[in-house]
């Protein structure tokens, strides 16, 4: 196994305003907890690595599975996301959030989401929270 990382050229400018556009759409779905836009926002063979169970977080491939557990989060009952920042990268974005299950800091996490977008897609979402 190489330890050298394959480095692809991208045209920046069109990634990063797609890229910017994807993650805009999809912060949108959790702060208006409305999941509607989902489908056409991942792409078929998106994975998502989840932030639990440790050590790894569970895996969900393929869209309908990645839709299915959005659409949980982003209509859980009595829960809310703040958005902390958003970084986008050519075809790669990092989102840092708060996600509130009750009221106040103490029902809390903080966390942070790598995520990829190929052709206007999201293809790739790994997330990560503040452990305790």
């Amino acid at each position: 196994m190489s330890l050298e990382a394959e480095v692809k050229p991208i045209d920046r400018a069109r990634n990063l305003d797609e890229t910017a556009e994807v993650m805009r759409r999809f912060n949108d779905v959790f702060l208006r907890h409305d999941p509607k836009a989902l489908p056409e926002l991942v792409g078929a063979d998106c994975i998502i690595e989840n932030t639990t169970p440790a050590p790894n977080g569970a895996r969900c491939v393929g869209r309908d599975e990645c839709v299915a557990q959005w659409t949980q989060i982003a209509t859980a009952a009595g829960t809310h996301f703040e958005l902390e920042d958003v970084v986008v990268m050519g075809d790669r974005a990092i989102i840092r959030w708060r996600f509130f299950s009750g009221e106040g800091e103490t029902n809390s996490m903080r966390g942070v989401n790598l995520m990829r977008v190929r052709d206007g897609l999201i293809v790739e979402a790994m997330g990560y929270v503040k452990g305790a």
